[in-house]
């Protein structure tokens, strides 16, 4: 697609709600290695954030950090309470799915997320990606995680190859 829509730039970024914002800081800055760049905020009887978020009574905290070249918004909602999130919630259901994250090593970021014991649909398939003659890496490997709240992300190593673009 060549087209553009005026005035878009890019994704600024990405808001996840969290049921704890501690164990969504070890995921995203200890895991993941995420920098937190901006001082977090918290707000609580707000009118205008309760307008922009379309929540009545609203209440939150919340932190930014970068991965790469995209920013993560990470709020923990303490008014109005939500029901329980289900941790298996299937990739199929309505709505933002996952996100992917294009990393250099497959191998080194999958073994980082099974150390911290995050769960890992399968393996990556390290065969999609070959090695020529001169030492060229093409094609891509990826595969499905979830963090500690069920929230799938998806890890991604793409080498020159027609089936994916990389970032």
């Amino acid at each position: 697609m060549t087209r553009k829509l005026p005035g878009i730039i890019g994704v600024h970024h990405i808001g996840v709600s969290v049921p704890d914002l501690g164990k969504a800081r070890e995921f995203y800055l200890d895991v993941l290695g995420a920098v937190e760049e901006v001082e977090p905020l918290s707000w609580a009887d707000n009118p205008f954030i309760d307008q922009v978020v379309g929540l009545e009574g609203s209440a939150a905290e919340q932190f930014f950090c970068r991965l790469g070249n995209v920013q993560i918004e990470v709020f923990q909602y303490n008014a109005p309470k939500q029901a329980p999130q289900d941790p298996c919630r299937g990739v199929n259901e309505y709505g933002y799915t996952h996100m992917a994250l294009q990393v250099e090593d497959i191998t080194a970021v999958h073994d980082r997320i099974v150390a911290a014991g995050l769960p890992v649909h399968t393996p990556p398939m390290l065969e999609g990606i070959t090695v020529d003659e001169h030492g060229g890496k093409h094609g891509y490997a990826g595969t499905y995680c979830r963090d500690f709240f069920g929230n799938v992300f998806e890890i991604l190593e793409i080498h020159e190859t027609s089936e994916i673009l990389p970032i």
